[in-house]
């Protein structure tokens, strides 16, 4: 028995070790950012914008639309001369994500030099995709904290939980490290307004100027941290006529000979609109703050790593008049009420915006947040909640309905303040992951925002507040109606909440 139980524990260890072993110490190269040169394109056109500015001044641009959000990278990625940094948390295998694999592609043919940094929680499916475009001379891909290869991605969760759960949640775009592109818009078709059945509500902002810099080393931080493992490090193998074949595939979408609905994306005009000052960007100083990757090691309860989330408290607390906050998951710790209280004290309106119980694409997280809104309403802060049927008619066959969720990321603090980023409001984004964001410091921008939000609220949200007896109820502006239970959310959506406040899991949301 004893003889047995030895080798049952060896047999044992094996298996855990196959399942939990990343090849952390495959060798890889250190590279830096290539720098801002007036020799290229964008380089040329910020260096001439730059030199009737203030020293040191941001330039920035909303990107509201998903179309715009999708044709803005296009057209930076063909006009690419010198380098390309891409970091994402998600990748899809779909139209959105090929689309964006080709031009990168095509980008790499003509010398320029790519670096695709990914989570790796949602890769595993493309490893053999990544592999290929990985193997051309001006391209390299990394993953960032990858669960292991040598077991199903489920074992690595199951073995390996309280590595594997920690993520990075980071995006940015950088273009001859002249050009950004910020906020919260993942690469996959429902960010892009290219899913009729699913509409996300996103926002982010080009931005240009010295904080460009900042971000590429932001990137370059997390390129060359311990944790973050090159593509060659993973075995994958393919017959030579299925690498071609997809590579024939990438050509064809980039070169709009198969038929897609991206052809308004590939023909958009808005970054040359602004670069020609058809657009004109809002000029002002702008702060970046990011989590280190090392915060992915360190305890949750470790305050000090928690950059971002320190800097947007210290933000929202000094606020004067006016706090409006959109986030798409929202878990607030009983100790942020009294913030609220603290806030309306000083006669602070304080507004959150965030999604319904029907529009939420994590049913899980709305378990959590659901009971803590009437602490939310005692405090004195102000609910929105989304209208999943509210989705604007974007889709190329309108007769579709398309289901709205909010992914947007945005502050705007005394109209003077806009933050724009990954950073979610929950204890995932703030304890868990690590995040980006930036701090645009002008009051064109911030009124600019407020006042787009503050004309969709009736449109889009219902507002939730508090009867006289203490019940959660949800008022519908537009058409004057107030509903007494969670609106359009179904049974089924119902039970799962439901479900979910059973167990123990809101720490890991």
């Amino acid at each position: 028995m004893t003889l047995r139980r030895f080798c049952l524990a060896l047999v044992s260890a094996y298996l855990v070790s196959a399942c939990t072993s990343v090849p952390f110490d495959y060798p890889k190269e250190s590279s830096q950012a290539i720098p801002a040169s007036t020799d290229t394109h964008y380089g040329a056109r910020v260096a001439y914008w730059a030199a009737e500015e203030d020293p040191g001044a941001t330039g920035s641009v909303m990107l509201l639309r998903g179309m715009d959000a999708l044709g803005t990278r296009l057209a930076m990625m063909e006009r690419a001369q010198t380098s390309i940094d891409a970091k994402y948390f998600l990748l899809k295998p779909d139209q959105a994500g090929d689309l964006f694999l080709g031009k990168l592609l095509r980008a790499a043919n003509r010398g320029v030099r790519v670096r695709l940094l990914l989570d790796d929680i949602f890769t595993p499916r493309n490893d053999r995709m990544l592999a290929i475009f990985n193997s051309h001379p001006n391209i390299e891909v990394r993953l960032f904290n990858p669960v292991s290869r040598a077991s199903p991605a489920a074992w690595s969760l199951l073995w390996d939980f309280s590595r594997v759960n920690r993520r990075m949640h980071n995006k940015a775009f950088i273009v001859d490290g002249s050009v950004a592109i910020m906020g919260g818009r993942n690469i996959a078709e429902e960010y892009f307004e290219l899913k009729p059945q699913q509409a996300f509500d996103d926002f982010e902002m080009v931005v240009f100027g010295e904080v460009v810099t900042e971000i590429a080393a932001s990137f370059d931080r997390f390129w060359n941290n311990s944790q973050t493992v090159p593509m060659e490090a993973i075995e994958v193998s393919d017959k030579p006529e299925r690498v071609q074949r997809w590579l024939d595939y990438m050509d064809e979408v980039v070169s709009g000979e198969r038929e897609s609905p991206y052809a308004a994306a590939i023909n958009s005009q808005f970054l040359r609109r602004v670069l020609d000052d058809d657009i004109e960007p809002y000029v002002s100083t702008a702060d970046l703050y990011y989590d280190s990757p090392d915060k992915l090691k360190a305890s949750r309860r470790d305050r000090e790593q928690r950059r971002l989330a320190t800097a947007v408290l210290d933000r929202v607390a000094s606020a004067r008049e006016e706090v409006i906050i959109i986030t798409p998951y929202l878990i607030l710790r009983d100790r942020n009420h009294s913030l609220i209280r603290e806030l309306r004290a000083r006669g602070v309106r304080v507004i959150f915006i965030t999604n319904s119980l029907a529009s939420t694409n994590h049913v899980a997280v709305h378990s959590a947040y659901g009971p803590k809104r009437k602490g939310m309403l005692q405090a004195g802060a102000e609910l929105y909640e989304i209208k999943v049927d509210a989705a604007p008619p974007f889709s190329r066959d309108d007769s579709e309905e398309a289901s709205l969720t909010l992914h947007t990321k945005a502050i705007i603090i005394d109209s003077e303040s806009l933050f724009v980023g990954s950073l979610n409001l929950d204890p995932r984004s703030i304890e868990l992951n690590t995040e980006i964001g930036l701090f645009i410091d002008s009051p064109e921008a911030a009124s600019d925002y407020r006042e787009l939000v503050y004309q969709d609220l009736d449109r889009y949200t219902y507002k939730v507040f508090l009867d006289e007896n203490k019940r959660l109820r949800w008022r519908d502006e537009q058409v004057a109606e107030t509903l007494t239970s969670e609106p359009r959310a179904g049974i089924w959506r119902r039970f799962k909440a439901g479900f979910y406040r059973l167990l123990p899991i809101e720490g890991q949301l």
